[in-house]
């Protein structure tokens, strides 16, 4: 890096700066610095001034004017998995570090050296970041692909924020000391920090000049990838269209954008040379990257206790400790149902569910304590600790080593149905049904708030649902109490053997082979392995009226669960080729109940 622009900047900065700092700010010896003193004198850049200070000249502020910083950008698209459940509530950028959140401190040290033109790539929860534009006049620039991709992409879609200018890139969750932003960079850099010992950090290599010549996950006693970024407009210009050649290519989903310089790095053989970029050694204790909870309840200590976060106060409620105690937490699920976290008490493991945003419109929590506590007897479920019907908030033990049934495996989805039969053989009851008739018509009505229903045939299809409905009535099927939801991810299997069936959100009074029907369905099983599952559930061969049900249950059951795609697909997330299946099994069950069944030509079930 340029060491005549280093000194220059210092004296700018600071004109009492000494000759000694000045070799620590560089990394040079006094030697070097007393000739960079003697060039910039030359190059009349500096002058001494009559109180022996050295100041900076009208041809040094021209020499630094090229250099001047347009802007910064922020990556905070991200949720921050391993900052649960504090994330859960709360992007991890915003999360307060010594009463200030780490994102404002950056852009506070931002705006002392005069930088103000500020954007942010935004994805998981995005509004938490619109207060910053009235309090900061930033800018937000929306990642649509934030749940699915890595920085990348974040990158891609902010891009044009960095075409033809000199900007930081910046981490939301950065933490830094001392501000190390400055009016005026001169190449393009990426922070650095040594780490003794071995690391899985990427690590650098560079030449006597600081310039980057490799990069290599892992090693010892290395200078690491580590903080701020700060990309040229000539690093910029090289880099960019690598980037997007990059993003359009499968594979690339989880790559963070570092990957491609890297890769540029490591192809030697390519006649274009990568973009320059230097190291930017930092002492120590200047950057924080806090990797987890745990790390940033030993910078913090108000994070030991006092988290201020929901799901932390609730979990130490209910055990009665302090939450310094609740340890080894990670995310096993963050969806919009529900989400959830293991964590560790006095070493036992345990798992908190959360219900997502709006999850009230879809589950009836009180209903489902209702299922849990008439269930319990039969010790069929995972052992719940705590079960708010209110708020939905369910506190579970955690079962080390269990896994969820094998679909693909006959014997032991046997092992499953016989657990299900015997469950709807106890004589259990509560006093909620689950109507798949009424369920279908709600989801329809919540697609419908959103727009039309994409599918071409809709209204067709929903005619023949309608006669499939009407028949199942006038059979006036059995109602026991049923899980609705008796899919293989929901059987788990312990260590000893034992199986249970776990999240009971859906249940209630329904026919028992709509069970048998879910679990069809949810496994992509034909028609054909239906039967089986089907035939091992009643140990026995079914006879024409099972069949027919079991059908049309796979046709509404499809059809329902279409519906729910869509709307979940209208809320912003998208299940792949999961919504065309489900329709396909509404489709394909009503044209095979035709076969076993005489279906009314003309029925109505509004």
């Amino acid at each position: 890096m340029n060491r005549q622009f280093l000194l220059c900047r210092s004296i700018l900065e600071n004109p009492s700066v000494t000759q000694r700092e000045l070799a620590d700010q560089i990394f040079v010896s006094l030697g070097t610095i007393n000739s960079l003193m003697k060039e910039c004198l030359a190059l009349d850049y500096i002058r001494v001034t009559s109180t022996g200070e050295y100041e900076i000249t009208e041809n040094g502020l021209l020499f630094l004017t090229p250099y001047q910083v347009d802007g910064a950008l922020f990556i905070a698209a991200g949720f921050g998995s391993r900052f649960v459940p504090l994330t859960f509530e709360t992007p991890k950028g915003l999360l307060e570090v010594q009463g200030e959140r780490m994102i404002e401190r950056q852009i506070k040290q931002l705006h002392q050296v005069g930088i103000k033109n500020i954007s942010i790539a935004v994805g998981y929860l995005k509004e938490k970041f619109e207060y910053l534009i009235d309090k900061y006049d930033v800018t937000l620039v929306y990642n649509p692909e934030y749940a699915t991709k890595n920085t990348l992409a974040t990158l891609y879609h902010a891009r044009r924020t960095l075409l033809g200018k000199n900007m930081y890139v910046l981490s939301s969750d950065n933490w830094m000391r001392e501000n190390m932003f400055h009016a005026y960079e001169c190449g393009a850099w990426y922070s650095s920090v040594q780490m003794s010992g071995e690391t899985s950090e990427w690590c650098l290599s560079y030449n006597k000049k600081g310039l980057i010549t490799d990069i290599s996950i892992g090693g010892k006693d290395a200078w690491v990838m580590y903080g701020p970024t700060f990309f040229s407009r000539e690093f910029s210009d090289g880099f960019l269209p690598e980037l997007e050649r990059y993003y359009h290519q499968p594979g690339t989903e989880q790559f963070y954008w570092e990957q491609v310089y890297m890769d540029r790095l490591k192809a030697k053989s390519s006649m274009t040379p990568p973009p320059v970029m230097y190291i930017n050694r930092q002492k120590k204790e200047q950057v924080y990257e806090f990797e987890n909870l745990e790390e940033l309840r030993s910078f913090d200590t108000r994070y030991q206790n006092q988290s201020n976060n929901q799901a932390m106060e609730l979990v130490s409620q209910v055990f009665q400790v302090p939450e310094s105690e609740i340890v080894h937490i990670r995310c096993l699920k963050s969806g919009m149902t529900n989400k959830s976290f293991l964590f560790q008490i006095r070493g036992k493991q345990y798992i908190c569910r959360i219900p997502g945003p709006g999850t009230q419109l879809l589950i009836n929590r009180k209903q489902e304590k209702a299922v849990y506590d008439t269930v319990s007897s039969l010790e069929i479920t995972e052992r719940v600790l705590y079960f708010n019907g209110d708020t939905g908030y369910k506190i579970s033990e955690y079962y080390k080593d269990a896994r969820t049934a094998d679909s693909s495996n006959l014997e032991e989805m046997g092992h499953c149905m016989t657990l299900l039969r015997k469950f709807h053989q106890s004589g259990l009851q509560v006093d909620h049904p689950f109507d798949i008739q009424e369920r279908i018509l709600f989801y329809e009505g919540l697609c419908l708030a959103h727009g039309p229903i994409p599918f071409e045939d809709y209204k067709e299809v929903r005619k023949w649902m309608l006669q499939l409905m009407e028949h199942l009535r006038q059979r006036r099927r059995p109602k026991v109490l049923c899980h609705v939801d008796a899919v293989a991810d929901n059987f788990l299997i312990l260590t000893d053997g034992t199986i249970k069936l776990i999240d009971w959100e859906y249940s209630g009074m329904a026919d028992p082979l709509l069970d048998v029907a879910m679990c069809s369905i949810y496994s992509y099983y034909d028609f054909e392995h239906a039967i089986q599952i089907l035939t091992l559930y009643l140990e026995r061969e079914p006879d024409e009226e099972e069949l027919f049900v079991l059908t049309a249950y796979m046709a509404l059951s499809g059809f329902l669960w279409s519906l729910w795609a869509v709307y979940k697909s209208n809320l912003g997330e998208e299940f792949g080729e999961y919504t065309i299946i489900m329709y396909r099994y509404a489709k394909n069950g009503y044209r095979r109940s035709l076969l076993t069944s005489s279906i009314p030509e003309s029925v109505s079930c509004e």
